[in-house]
């Protein structure tokens, strides 16, 4: 395993991270006893396979249901020193409820302390406000890293660019778990402003998230040889020092082979990605046309400046990638989100075009005229049956 320094906290972070949201039996908090002896011995195989290649990071959330109460019939068995261990508590209204839910995490997890406790899901102005405001629920985080229960705090986030720098800027956190990765950059400058922090950047789901990489279409695979997608996103992110680890949301022990693939090709990212990368960019032009796959991101209006709360840019670009590059189940998944994901998947899709004048919001666009015809068409395309959130299943 390869290791870099987590910013500021100066932990050794091993450049893949256990995530803890595909392996539990359940979205929801169950008992020990009806969690199914197969899938607790697969989980705990799991965390062990994870340690043994030296993967010692293992990552969940008070969100993800069974999660923590399964790793904690597992993790006090392996050497506490040698792990680092992270929980996510979503930011509440009231701060007792924040640490009503961790004191819940510890008490499962079957630990005294957590390494790393993010505030999860800093999305938007609200959540924002109830994590930093004096009493809210970075003070209470503090406390319990005065009592010893926590080392340091980050904070995860689906928002906006913008969001996650504010957040940022206010240098009260050590790291930030956040979104980037081959086909979805836009976050790019969030990175910047966490590297002059000095913060620990961590990347959530670049296989699932990053384009549903375990189950590629062909035409992916046939841009990315003699790589597989995921080796290649992998390879991409861990090529951009800034980075530090990639959350692997492993279900079985298998599951961490093939971005093992990637550790012994990070020193020849240079001779490796360029070609693949422009393979990438000349399948966009030849498939969207050259001024749109260059332009067609510039001054689009955000969700809340537009009628209907259409979220346009997001729309556009999952058309983009299922035009370009097949990837119509993944861009159908994350569309039919829309509505359906509250802060954290914001926004409307394109199902009510003729009830709305999108002009006003379009008139700084390059490609105004042509925008509103180009979200039917993506409509037509990826519209289904609305999806939820797997914490909400």
């Amino acid at each position: 395993m390869l290791y870099r320094r987590f910013g500021r906290t100066e932990l050794q972070m091993p450049v893949f991270s256990c995530g803890g949201m595909r392996y539990q039996f359940k979205w929801q908090d169950v008992s020990q006893s009806q969690v199914p002896v197969d899938n607790q011995a697969n989980l705990e195989a799991t965390i062990k396979r994870s340690f043994e290649l030296g993967i010692n990071h293992i990552e969940t959330a008070r969100g993800y249901g069974s999660s923590e109460m399964q790793l904690g019939q597992i993790l006090p068995m392996l050497p506490r020193a040698e792990l680092i261990v992270q929980t996510k508590i979503g930011p509440t209204a009231n701060p007792k409820d924040f640490a009503r839910d961790f004191d819940k995490s510890l008490k499962y997890l079957n630990l005294n302390y957590v390494d790393l406790l993010s505030i999860h899901g800093i999305n938007n102005s609200e959540t924002f406000n109830q994590s930093v405001r004096s009493g809210g629920c970075l003070d209470v985080a503090r406390k319990l890293q005065a009592q010893g229960k926590v080392k340091f705090i980050g904070f995860s986030t689906h928002g906006a660019c913008d969001t996650i720098i504010q957040a940022i800027e206010t240098n009260y956190f050590d790291y930030v778990n956040l979104h980037w990765y081959y086909i979805n950059q836009n976050n790019w400058r969030a990175i910047e402003a966490a590297t002059r922090h000095d913060m620990g950047v961590f990347i959530i789901s670049p296989s699932d998230k990053g384009g549903k990489l375990y189950s590629p279409p062909p035409k992916l695979e046939q841009l990315c040889a003699p790589l597989s997608p995921m080796v290649f996103n992998d390879l991409f992110c861990l090529s951009h020092p800034q980075l530090h680890t990639l959350s692997l949301g492993a279900a079985r022990p298998s599951d961490f082979d093939e971005h093992l693939k990637v550790l012994d090709l990070l020193d020849f990212s240079d001779e490796i990605l360029p070609p693949i990368l422009e393979r990438f960019e000349q399948e966009a032009i030849k498939a969207l046309g050259e001024e749109w796959a260059k332009t067609w991101h510039l001054n689009l209006p955000t969700y809340e400046q537009t009628p209907g709360n259409i979220n346009i840019p997001t729309i556009l670009w999952l058309r983009n990638l299922a035009v370009a590059y097949d990837m119509v189940d993944y861009a159908k998944m994350r569309y039919n989100l829309l509505g359906n994901g509250g802060h954290w998947f914001p926004g409307a899709k394109a199902d009510k075009l003729e009830n709305l004048d999108l002009r006003s919001c379009l008139v700084k666009s390059p490609h105004a005229e042509k925008i509103p015809n180009v979200l039917a068409e993506a409509h037509n395309m990826l519209s289904g049956e609305s999806v939820q959130r797997l914490s909400r299943k």
